[in-house]
């Protein structure tokens, strides 16, 4: 027998943006070389399939295969699986696996090996028939809704697709759900049916587990991690942003503003974040705080927290975002960031820009209205004037525009004034027309005012800085710079020396003192 290599990180593909859904008919490798996806039209049912492609057994092979899994259940612990790496596991399931076929005499020839070995490592190193679609590049979110229906994705090009995966029987999904639970290092049974965890690689695990709680059977969604989030050039190409909104939250950041993203669920509040955290001056302190890991930083003075649930019901242990986001004030943040904000940890933020902390964070709201509510009414209560720290809110939507969905920043809009019955005075320097597709870009400014008054910039000055750099951001994004690193450090040596950087890209003027200082 030869040896087996099975590569988890097979290059990603350029995939086609299709208008007409009916038309899309692609395919690339997720796991090589043993499993591709078919992305295409099905003209029965009406919608798009995400058919995963893996190696055809036949009886035979199927009745070795389980009589392989049986056995190495019996002489391994199947927890060392999640500590050891990929090239470690393979090696040690080749020489279990052939070991186990010498002592049982098994009639396995190369052929049928290679693909019995592919199904042994994708279940007891991977996640089952899962495995590939988290190996996926563009897959956001896996979802399970009960036995006997399709699994659903969420892909990055072309949304939402119904897979040709099926938990049959209640006895598998229940089996699958539990091993979801133990690769979070979290329990779940009948007593406890609920379960809200992070896998080792940080994608976020939902799952239920009886009939009881949900009808269908037990069920999970799992939102992936992003270990390279989207560069501002990559939300450029994607039209989520325009080049001056992102070059208004670099100017923002670089004066230590205020900023509050919200939106709806999957809107790309968090996606938006980590683009915009880019323009975060590279000696700068950053603190992040999450319930669950989904900001991806690329630097190294960055002290990223996590909360802590409780063990068993006395809370014993507990660490909530609370706790973490008043104790990160002690640690000397230039920036703050929460991952969302929705409890009592919104008061020690907006304290904390009152302060003179720069803040970042995400909470769930459609407008600035439903924003000052949110703050304002339990479990938050928030005085509506400490809500005046606040500089500025990016508005995020996920819309639907000629049959395609994608998510746009809907509006910027400035806080001027809230006043002790909450009613807000504001401003909207940008904002996304639906109808004609088209970012408009407003020429009065409220932070810049603010800005001018506390650094003594001139606003003609700021706005002359905002042209450079929106001009330079444009400049990235026909240059096709997309790379999450090379996007770093072409940023990073704006803030050393602008002027070498615009020079590099053909737009250098003289810029003022003031700001290239």
């Amino acid at each position: 027998m030869n040896k087996i290599t099975i590569n988890l990180s097979p290059p990603v593909p350029h995939l086609p943006m299709i208008e007409d859904k009916t038309k899309i008919n692609v395919r690339y490798t997720l796991i090589s070389p043993y499993v591709s996806v078919h992305i295409y039209w099905d003209k029965n049912e009406g919608e798009l399939i995400y058919e995963v492609e893996e190696p055809i057994l036949d009886d035979n092979e199927k009745s070795l295969l389980k009589t392989l899994e049986d056995s190495m259940k019996e002489l391994i612990n199947v927890n060392i699986f999640v500590e050891k790496t990929v090239s470690s596991m393979i090696d040690y399931l080749y020489k279990t696996s052939k070991l186990l076929i010498e002592e049982l005499d098994l009639n396995i020839d190369d052929h049928s090996y290679k693909k019995i070995f592919y199904y042994l490592f994708r279940d007891f190193n991977g996640l089952n028939e899962i495995e590939p679609i988290l190996r996926d590049y563009f897959i956001e979110d896996i979802e399970c809704n009960g036995v006997d229906t399709h699994v659903y994705v969420v892909h990055r090009i072309y949304r939402n697709m119904r897979t040709n995966i099926i938990y049959k029987y209640y006895d598998d999904l229940s089996n699958f759900v539990e091993k979801l639970a133990q690769r979070c290092g979290k329990y779940i049974s009948y007593a406890n049916p609920l379960l809200d965890g992070t896998l080792s690689d940080g994608s976020r695990v939902n799952a239920t587990y009886t009939t009881d709680v949900t009808s269908r059977g037990p069920t999970y969604t799992i939102r992936k991690f992003t270990k390279i989030p989207f560069t501002p050039i990559q939300l450029l190409k994607m039209g989520t942003v325009c080049p001056e909104m992102l070059a208004y939250f670099w100017i923002l950041l670089d004066n230590k503003s205020n900023i509050l993203i919200t939106g709806g669920t999957s809107s790309g509040k968090t996606t938006l974040l980590n683009a915009i955290a880019f323009f975060i001056p590279p000696e700068a302190r950053v603190v992040s705080i999450e319930d669950t890991r989904e900001i991806n930083l690329s630097r190294e003075n960055w002290l990223p927290s996590v909360a802590r649930m409780s063990l068993g019901n006395y809370k014993i242990g507990e660490v909530d975002l609370y706790s973490l986001l008043r104790n990160s004030f002690r640690q000397n943040p230039d920036y703050v960031i929460v991952g969302e904000v929705r409890g009592k940890e919104a008061s020690v933020l907006f304290q904390g820009m009152a302060s003179g902390h720069s803040s970042i964070g995400t909470i769930h709201a459609d407008s600035v209205d439903t924003l000052i509510k949110r703050l304002e009414t339990p479990p938050i209560e928030l005085s509506p004037t400490l809500i005046n720290t606040l500089d500025a809110v990016a508005i995020m939507s996920h819309v639907l525009i000629a049959k395609q969905e994608t998510r746009k920043l809907r509006e910027v809009v400035e806080i001027v004034n809230v006043d002790s019955k909450g009613t807000a005075l504001t401003n909207t320097p940008f904002y996304w027309d639906a109808k004609g597709n088209i970012f408009y870009v407003k020429q009065k400014r409220k932070v810049f005012e603010k800005i001018s008054m506390k650094h003594g910039i001139s606003i003609e000055d700021l706005n002359t800085e905002l042209q450079l750099r929106s001009r330079l951001l444009y400049e990235m994004y026909k240059r096709e710079i997309n790379d999450f690193y090379q996007a770093q450090r072409l940023i990073n040596d704006y803030h050393k020396n602008p002027i070498a950087v615009l020079q590099a890209f053909g737009i250098y003027e003289e810029p003022n003192d003031q700001i290239s200082k």
